[in-house]
This record gives C-alpha cells, structure tokens and sequence, in this order.
C-alpha cells in the first residue's frame, strides 16, 4: 500500500513538473502564427562585415525549421532570452545547428536586437528592474 502511494506521489509530481515547464514557453500557437506573418528578411546592408556574414548562417541553419520570420518578429531581445532560445532549437532533432554556429546564431540576433528592438530592450529591462 506504501509503495502504491509513493507511486502515485511520483506520477502527480512529474505530471505538476510536465505542466509547468510547458506553460513557461512564452510562444502560443497564436504568437508563432502572427510572428510568422512579418518580414522574412533583415536588410543587414549597414551591418558590420562579421555580422552580415553570421546572417548568412542564422538564414541558412535556422529556415530548415521554422520561417526566418519567426525570430525576426518575435518579441525576444535579451541577450538571455536569445541564449535559451538558440540553445533549445539546438537540440531540436535535424536542427544541424553545431555548437559554433550556435554561437554565431546567438551573437547575430544579439546584435540585432541592439539595433532593431532598442525600445523593447529598454521596456524589458526596466520591467527585470535593471
């Protein structure tokens, strides 16, 4: 009978475990669809020469998946923010994403954030309390 319980104390934990780690990705269907809809594409033509080029690599890599819209329109714009989200597309199966071109991946949408979502970083960041 103990066992029982225990059992049953295990499986109600890791279903509470399962709810909630789903209910913090901050995508709804609703969210991708309407990000989906945006610019395709970043006019990067004023960008340093190291960052057109890591374009070239989040275009490439990234449009195997999902639209470049997606994360061209997305309300991401923290550096951490894009961390967690280069990082989980990473371990999507076919993603072919290696380590260095995550890195890259990273860095490019880090850099544009701070040229394109200027205002959205300085909303979240007084929202964090920075």
């Amino acid at each position: 009978m103990r066992n029982r319980i225990w059992s049953l104390v295990a499986v109600v934990a890791l279903l509470a475990v399962a709810a909630s780690s789903s209910a913090q990705d901050p995508s709804s269907e609703e969210d991708l669809a309407e990000f989906d809809k945006g610019s395709q594409t970043i006019d990067v033509s004023t960008y340093p020469e190291e960052m057109q080029q890591k374009y070239e690599i989040f275009a490439e890599r990234c449009s195997k998946c999902h639209t470049l819209a997606r994360p061209i329109n997305s309300d991401y714009a923290l550096e951490e923010e894009w961390s967690r989200y280069v990082k989980r597309m990473m371990r999507k199966p076919g993603s072919g994403i290696a380590p260095k071109e995550a890195k890259q991946i990273f860095e490019f949408l880090a850099y544009d954030s701070s040229v394109r979502k200027k205002e959205l970083i300085e909303k979240k960041k007084v929202q964090q309390g920075s």
